[in-house]
């Protein structure tokens, strides 16, 4: 695998986040495209290249060890002023869609412990995308 730049490496983590649970749903499609269409990380990324940057994460995903490829080359890609913001997106993607699955929650877990992120601040992240996606009952 080509080394990833920062932008690859949060789009690949992204992608894993919403492909944890073994299927990528629309609600977690359209959550990804307004993630990458309106945050800062992504300004002068070149659209065009998201195929391609797709394709090199789902082959990572279909390896047994695919998981920890990505974590470890998002960890190469990624400065540590970038880490929150990664596992921040992947919490997103994986809120999206309101439940959270084991697996999806096992990789946030993984995030967690790659990234070195206290319980303070991943707790901080995880209650903020919690609010922002709860449903009114009606």
């Amino acid at each position: 695998m080509a080394e990833l730049t920062a932008q690859d490496a949060l789009i690949h983590l992204m992608i894993a986040a919403a492909a944890a649970d073994g299927q990528i749903s629309g609600i977690e499609q359209r959550e990804f495209t307004v993630l990458l269409s309106t945050l800062p990380a992504f300004d002068g990324f070149e659209r065009s290249r998201l195929p391609a940057i797709a394709g090199d994460c789902a082959e990572l995903l279909d390896r047994e060890d695919g998981i920890d490829l990505i974590i470890d080359a998002a960890l190469a890609a990624l400065p540590k002023a970038l880490h929150e913001t990664a596992y921040a997106l992947a919490v997103e993607v994986t809120a999206a869609d309101v439940s959270a699955s084991e697996p999806e929650l096992r990789l946030l877990e993984m995030l967690r412990d790659a990234f070195e992120l206290d319980r303070l601040t991943a707790g901080a992240i995880e209650h903020s995308a919690r609010v922002r996606y709860r449903r009114i009952d009606r």
